[in-house]
Formats: structure tokens, C-alpha cells, sequence
């Protein structure tokens, strides 16, 4: 009674549907040419507390930019957000607003952030993305292999801009060591392991209390399944603990070492393994999501995967040495692979040298982002399989290429999650 979604709970409602709203398709003042009338990018941001209110201000520091709207489902954010703007702007230029969809009908704005918390990624990506607006959004991608290839699809569909919130790929040191595995410069690749911050949220209040005003909590659950409010439900990294709302760092940082990790082995379906087996620790009360986890597995090619919490980092092992990739370095063995030069003939990789830049760049040319929704797709469908894994506790085996998971049907149904009606995909 109350009680927020257990790991028996989640296996049972997880392959439970929902219907819900669409939205006409709109088109946007960027689809007519390399930039808008204007020559100024519309965004509007969805989502601006925490890590969503980052977001904001980075689109809004780009030149010739401007921020049209503000979406967020705490009155005092939105409100705070909107004013702020307004007066960098020197005029009544950005409006708040409490639901999505009204500012997402707007023909006037080009792209959206979105910041929100990760139940509501994909849905908002998706709404978005048929109202003609490009996106980019936040780490992780979805909470279901079923969400992921839904927004791939629906951005290939309507030819729209998709850049995921995975801001290491725009780190030239991250570029380089990728570049040295790609050209074969540590030789054959025998192992892989990846590591990610898990700072062991346990607890979190179940004691029910009253919907503070300032806050829509029916619209912050959206497609989540219903509970009643607690005080920790709703904070900016209560939500990051709650099975309702997210799976842990496994997949809110982890996200950033597996993506690069993805970059590194090819970017395509072979960078993703094909087996996956371990354990998790599950937190007591309202964070529920596994703190710690200890994942291994194997690719196509028969080269071990291990995934478990650590620093940051994703460590690609060959037979002549190994590079680790992580936000705040390199790391090179032998060391003289420092010096080695990626020649015009080589693999080169996409050139970002700042993620937001490139994501507003490339909503005026249309070309596509250093992190497109492939990536994202690919590299989360990773989190999905580890979870998988943990909440069965058997070892599950991947087709990439078809996107199913072989001989187990009590382990496929976790291909999809719930959503609540009205909502849907």
C-alpha cells in the first residue's frame, strides 16, 4: 500500500500498455533552409531544474539563439526560468509553461532540450519530434529497449535532428583514444570493461504527504505508474533511485562510459554484446533501483564484457595494449600510444568541440550530431540488457540485428514497460 514498484513488482507490470495523446506534425522555420528566417535558432526546454536547467542555459548561451519557452511542472522553476531569460533578453520573449504539449503546438520554435526526469525522455522526445521540433536529450535514452527503437524510429521518420545527452563525445581526448582503437593501434581486442559512479542512494521516504501547490504531480508521473507523493519522489536525484522513474546510475551515468565504449568498437551493432549475465543490489524504501551491479557478458566476436559501478570509464583492452576513456583524461598503455599520429588515411571520427554548439549547428544544417539517436539507441539497449539480466538472474542472450532476445520469453516481456493511460509511445 504505497509502496513504490519492487523488483517483483516491476516484473510483473512491466509489459503493461497505456493510450495516449499525439500531436499534429508541425513544421518548423528550420526545415526551409540552413538556418531560420531570422538567423536565429528557437528553442524551447522542457524540463529546467537540476541537470535540465544546465541544458537551458547552455542552448541559451549560443550565438544567435533564443529561448521562446520554458516547460517545467514546478510553477516556481518555470516561473524563475522564464523571468530570467526575459531579462537577459531585455524584452517578454520566453513563456512559461506547465505542460508540454502546449508549448511543443508552437510553429515558432525550432528545437527542445529536454531535462526532465527519465521516465519522461522518450515521451517527451517523441511528441516533440512529430510536432516537427529537433532534440536533445538528456541521459539515458529510455526505460525499455521497446522506447529506444520507438524515437529512433520516429526520428528517422520525420527527418528530424537528435542529439544525445552523452557530452563526452565532444572531448577531443575521448575522440583520439576511440580513433587509436578503431585503427587498430592496441591491436586485437581481447576484453572490455566499463565502470560508472554509483553513490549507493538507499532509503528515500514512503511516508505519503500533501502535493506541495507550486507542483502539477500528475503530470511530473506521466507515463509513470501512480504513487502517492513523498517528500524524496520529486527531487532533483530522488528520481534518479525510484524503478518508476529511472534504473540507477547503471544507466544515468553509465550512459556516458557505454557510449563511448560503443564509439570505440564501431558504432554499429557488432559494439554492443550479445550476452549478458550478474547480479545487483536493490535499495530499501523509496529508491529502489540497483546501486550496485556487477554485469558480464560477451560480443559477437567472443571478446569479454564487464560492467560493473567504479569511476567513469570505459577500458578497451588489445593485444598490444589498452586505452581508458573517461571524463576527465586518458589513459594509455604503453604510454607511447600518446604519440601517435591519426594519419589522413585512417578512421577519423566526427569533430565536436562543444556539445550543445554542435547540437544547435547542426539544427541549422542539418546535418547530423556527434551523438545521433543510432548511438543512443545502441548504447542504452546496453543498460536495458544488464537490467534484465539483474531482475531475472539468468544469462540473456542478444540478436542485435533483429533486436530480441533469444529463447526466453519471460525476459522478452521485459522488452517493453508499462506506461500509464493516457500516455503511450
Amino acid at each position: 500500500m504505497g509502496r513504490n514498484l519492487t523488483r517483483r513488482g516491476f516484473l510483473k507490470r512491466a509489459a503493461v500498455g497505456g493510450v495516449g495523446f499525439a500531436l499534429p506534425t508541425i513544421v518548423p522555420s528550420s526545415v526551409f533552409g540552413d538556418v531560420a528566417p531570422s538567423n536565429q535558432t528557437t528553442i524551447g526546454s522542457i524540463g529546467v531544474g537540476g541537470r535540465g536547467s544546465g541544458l537551458l542555459f547552455a542552448a541559451a548561451g549560443q550565438p544567435n539563439v533564443k529561448v521562446l519557452g520554458v516547460c517545467d511542472v514546478f510553477s516556481d522553476r518555470r516561473e524563475q526560468r522564464a523571468a530570467s531569460l526575459n531579462q537577459r533578453y531585455g524584452e517578454n520573449v520566453c513563456t512559461p509553461y506547465r505542460d508540454l504539449r502546449e508549448m511543443l503546438a508552437r510553429d515558432d520554435i525550432d528545437a527542445v532540450t529536454i531535462g526532465t526526469p527519465d521516465h519522461w525522455h522518450v515521451p517527451a522526445a517523441l511528441m516533440a519530434v512529430r510536432s516537427g521540433k529537433d532534440v536533445y536529450v538528456e541521459k539515458p535514452l529510455g526505460l525499455s529497449v521497446e522506447e529506444n527503437a520507438a524515437i529512433r524510429q520516429e526520428v528517422q521518420r520525420y527527418g528530424r535532428i537528435f542529439q544525445y545527452g552523452t557530452q563526452q563525445r565532444s572531448l577531443a581526448h575521448i575522440r583520439f583514444g576511440c580513433e587509436l582503437v578503431r585503427n587498430g593501434r592496441i591491436g586485437k581486442i581481447q576484453e572490455v570493461t566499463v565502470t560508472a559512479p554509483s553513490y549507493g542512494y538507499e532509503g528515500g521516504s514512503l511516508e505519503p504527504i500533501p502535493v506541495p501547490d507550486h507542483l502539477d504531480y500528475d503530470l511530473w508521473l506521466g507515463p509513470a505508474p501512480w504513487r502517492p507523493y513523498t517528500k524524496d519522489r520529486c527531487t532533483s536525484w530522488g528520481s534518479y533511485w525510484v524503478l518508476d522513474n529511472a534504473h540507477g546510475f547503471i544507466g544515468g551515468w553509465g550512459a556516458h562510459p557505454l557510449t563511448d565504449m560503443v564509439w570505440a568498437m564501431g558504432d554499429d551493432v557488432g559494439a554492443v554484446p550479445v550476452e549478458y549475465e550478474g547480479t545487483g543490489k536493490f535499495g530499501d524504501g523509496l529508491f529502489d533501483a540497483p546501486y550496485d551491479w556487477d554485469i558480464r557478458g560477451k560480443f559477437a566476436n567472443g571478446v569479454d564484457f564487464h560492467f560493473t559501478p567504479g569511476g567513469d570509464c570505459a577500458t578497451i583492452v588489445g593485444e598490444n595494449g589498452r586505452v581508458s576513456l573517461s571524463r576527465g583524461g586518458i589513459r594509455l598503455e604503453p604510454e607511447s600510444l600518446a604519440q601517435q599520429k591519426i594519419r589522413p588515411n585512417d578512421v577519423r571520427l566526427y569533430e565536436s568541440r562543444h556539445h550543445m554548439g554542435n547540437f544547435i549547428d547542426c539544427v541549422r544544417t542539418r546535418r547530423q550530431t556527434v551523438a545521433p539517436v543510432e548511438v543512443a539507441a545502441l548504447s542504452d539497449n546496453i543498460t536495458q540488457l544488464s537490467m534484465i539480466a539483474i531482475l531475472t538472474g539468468r544469462k540473456i542472450r542478444w540478436d542485435p540485428e533483429r533486436e530480441i532476445i533469444l529463447d526466453d520469453p519471460g525476459a522478452s516481456q521485459l522488452l517493453t514497460r508499462a506506461m500509464r493511460s493516457p500516455w503511450h509511445l
